[in-house]
Order: C-alpha cells, then sequence, then structure tokens
C-alpha cells in the first residue's frame, strides 16, 4: 500500500489534540472501534494518550478497515476540528488510513465495551488480562494505581526516607511459619522473602529511615477476595520515633497519596466513579479489646478475647468509625502477646500487650505495623522464647548483628499497593487491583 502522507507531519498524541484545532496532523496507535452509518464511518484509535474519533466519508478509506479488528495498528492523517461530544472533546476529517499491523483475529473480549466486573466474569476477566488491559477502563486502575505509589513514595521522600531494594531470596522465612514458597538455590533451599521485615530494621542502621516497593510472596492457602500469593508491598522504617509518632506518620502519609491521587489522576477516578474518602488528620485508634466488644454488643456472635479481628468485625468497625469518629479509616492498637513476632516491642508498663497496629480502611485491613525491639539482650530473649530461634543461626546473626552494634528505638510498617488501589477506586476484590494476579489457583498470564 503506497504510503501516501505529508512527510514532514510529525505525530501528535490523541490527549494534545486541543491545541491543533484546524490543522492537519498525523497519528499513530490501535483501532478499538468502527461504527458504520450510511455512508459514513466513526471510527475510534487508541493512543497512549487516551481515544480519538475520525469520520471517514470516503469509500476507499473505509474499505482499508474491511476485515480488520480491535488492536489493528494504524498510522492517520486528518483534520482536527472542535466535537464536545466526541472523545477528548476533538474529531478527525477528511481522514487517511494506512494499516500498518493489520489484525485478522476476532479478539476473546469485546475490548471497546464495558466490562462487568461480578464474582461469576473475573476469571474471564483474569485469563484474557493482555488484551483486556487496552480496554479504557480496565488500564484506568493501573494509572491510578501508578499515581498511587508515585504519591506514597513522594509522601516518604518528602520525610528524608531513603528508598532501597532487599533480596527476594532468602536462606530462610523472614517472618517464621510455614507460609513460603521454597525452592532450590544451587542445592541449598531458599525462600521467596515474604516482607522486607529484617532489611529494612538493618537500614535504620544506615539510613535511620528507609522504605521499599517491591514483591512480596505469601503461599497463604487462601482463595478470598483478599489475598494474593504475589503482591506489591510497601515497606518503611524509621529510627527514633515512638508509637504515637509512627501511627501519625501512616495516617498523613495515607492522606497526603489520596490527595495526590485525586488531583493526579481525576479522569481515571471518574472513569470509576470512585468516591474520595473521608479522612481527617488523625484517625481514630481503638484497642482490639474494644473492637471485640462494640462488635459483640451490636452482633448475634461475641468475639470478646478473640486474638485477631474477624473480616466481619473488620468491615462493622470500619463503619461504626465512618459513622460516629468521621473517619473511613481507623487504627487497631494494643494487641495480645499471643500472635506478636518475636521483634515486636511490649508496652513498657504492660509485657503482655505489644505496640503494633492495623490500619483498617473501608472495611478491610490495608496495613501492619509496630514498633520494633530494638535492645539487643531483650530481642536475643524474644527470638529464643517466641520463636525458638537462635541468634547465631545463618537465617538470624546477620539481623542480630545491626542490633549488636547500635539500633534505636524504632518502628515501622508494611502496606499493601494493591489492597490500598482497590479500596481508593471501590473494587470488591484484590486481584482486580492486580496487572496479572496470583493465587493459590493461577500462575498465568
Amino acid at each position: 500500500m503506497a504510503n501516501t502522507f505529508t512527510a514532514t507531519l510529525n505525530r501528535v498524541i490523541s490527549s494534545g489534540l486541543l491545541h491543533h484545532i484546524d490543522r492537519t496532523v498525523m497519528m499513530r496507535g490501535w483501532l478499538y472501534k468502527v461504527r458504520k452509518m450510511g455512508g459514513l464511518a466513526f471510527v475510534v484509535l487508541r493512543d497512549r494518550g487516551g481515544l480519538v474519533q475520525m469520520v471517514i466519508d470516503k469509500k476507499d478509506e473505509m474499505d482499508k478497515l474491511e476485515g480488520l479488528y480491535n488492536g489493528t495498528v494504524m498510522r492517520v492523517e486528518g483534520k482536527v476540528k472542535a466535537e464536545p461530544r466526541a472523545p477528548g472533546g476533538v474529531e478527525l476529517f477528511d481522514t487517511k488510513i494506512t494499516v500498518e499491523v493489520p489484525v485478522a483475529h476476532v479478539p476473546p473480549v469485546e475490548v471497546d465495551k464495558k466490562f462487568e466486573h461480578k464474582p461469576e466474569t473475573l476469571e474471564t476477566l483474569f485469563d484474557h488480562k493482555v488484551v483486556m488491559l487496552r480496554n479504557m477502563r480496565e488500564q484506568a486502575i493501573f494509572r491510578i494505581q501508578a499515581e498511587v505509589k508515585e504519591g506514597l513514595r513522594r509522601y516518604l521522600k518528602s520525610q528524608d526516607f531513603v528508598e532501597f531494594n532487599s533480596p527476594k531470596l532468602l536462606p530462610g522465612a523472614t517472618e517464621g511459619g510455614a507460609e513460603v514458597f521454597k525452592l532450590d538455590y544451587f542445592g541449598q533451599e531458599a525462600t521467596l522473602a515474604q516482607s522486607a521485615q529484617f532489611y529494612k530494621q538493618i537500614m535504620v542502621g544506615v539510613f535511620e529511615r528507609a522504605f521499599e516497593i517491591n514483591p512480596t510472596y505469601r503461599a497463604e492457602p487462601s482463595a478470598t477476595t483478599r489475598h494474593m500469593s504475589e503482591f506489591m508491598h510497601i515497606d518503611a522504617e524509621m529510627g527514633f520515633v515512638e508509637f504515637e509518632e509512627l501511627l501519625q506518620l501512616v495516617a498523613t502519609m495515607v492522606n497526603s497519596t489520596v490527595e495526590y491521587t485525586w488531583a493526579s489522576a481525576s479522569e481515571g477516578l471518574g472513569v470509576w466513579q470512585a468516591k474520595k474518602p473521608v479522612l481527617p488528620a488523625s484517625y481514630p485508634a481503638l484497642s482490639l479489646e474494644k473492637i471485640h466488644a462494640l462488635y459483640s454488643e451490636k452482633n448475634p456472635d461475641d468475639t470478646r478475647g478473640e486474638k485477631d479481628l474477624r473480616p466481619d468485625e473488620e468491615r462493622f468497625i470500619c463503619e461504626y468509625s465512618a459513622k460516629h469518629l468521621g473517619s473511613e479509616a481507623v487504627f487497631v492498637v494494643d494487641w495480645p502477646r499471643d500472635g506478636a513476632k518475636f521483634y515486636h516491642r511490649h508496652k513498657a508498663d504492660d509485657p503482655n500487650i505489644f505496640e503494633r497496629f492495623d490500619l483498617l480502611f473501608r472495611g478491610v485491613e490495608i496495613a501492619t505495623g509496630s514498633m520494633r525491639e530494638h535492645r539487643y539482650d531483650k530481642l536475643c530473649e524474644q527470638l529464643k522464647t517466641m520463636a525458638g530461634g537462635d541468634p547465631d543461626s545463618e537465617g538470624f546473626r546477620h539481623y542480630m548483628s545491626a542490633f549488636k552494634y547500635g539500633m534505636p528505638p524504632h518502628g515501622g510498617f508494611g502496606m499493601g499497593l494493591e489492597r490500598l488501589t482497590q479500596k481508593i477506586i471501590g473494587l470488591s476484590n484484590v486481584k482486580e487491583a492486580a496487572l496479572f494476579p496470583r493465587d493459590m489457583n493461577r500462575l498465568a498470564p
């Protein structure tokens, strides 16, 4: 096919077309949709900036699209006209088309149409993610997520945190327990990292404040709406801090990220009709015991004395907090010794209560954190008594050396990027906020 385009035209992106009204432009992108009406064809092109509609009234140009499907790579030239009803507020007229990469296969999903996120349709969505991500509504999720991540990173760096990257191949389970993926590492047994816990604490002795945003792996046999085997984790740790300061930093970080996301991803949030959360400057902090009592007063089940919150309790207390405390986020504090990690620090006046928190947001836990035991002798004791570990073993001795040679009081947290994105947008399943989700039943695409 002969190239009939003007050689001097530079490519224009759809998001910049408003600056080219009444000019002839050249564009390149993917065929998104074709609608024929009489002797006219309305063709929608997708590029990295969004969508643009082209009006084609010449038969020889329409014939070029015969038998081609969504995804066909095209180069087009046309005159830009203002049209408020069209995508982006403009249309192209007098359009000439060159098909660069034809697609003659029927797509497995209708990319140009809204896909309903229902429990019974999610597997179809996940099976065809490679193509489905070309849908503007679906890709909006991950444009929003990119801004959430950027907002988190900007806030932490503004507070003098240094970003680092920790290894994901480890000689043992950081958090203890059996929920790790094991693999052969040149004849040795290795595990995929459950978190950056040891490394971020080590980095307190280096930078004082440190964070990373990296994958985390959990071999949990859970097929729920809130669990995945691989997810992105925001891990942060800060020295010379106490518990209340740690809570306030986390609250301010979330608030700052929400504000940043609403400013930078407003179009995508509008596509999903996301509601901006109600978040005060400081979040309410309720003890685990208090939440059990409130729940038990309002529900048939009595959960008082249980060592953790049930999912329905998390939903209950978030609804309670939004209605009575003016916050869609709430901290759960004052956790019992049972369930504490050996590196957690207990309260100075009560060795049975640990300075740990969970952050609940819109019905689900999105972060957990604590003050850490920084005193070497005390940490050795807790490692032995609470985890049955040996401070001199290969799995612990490098970590313990950071404390042997001087660590200040410090605390930190881990936050799930997909859960935060899910709740900001209003999705019902965390896997909807994962680009290519991994769970106990899915290892592809």
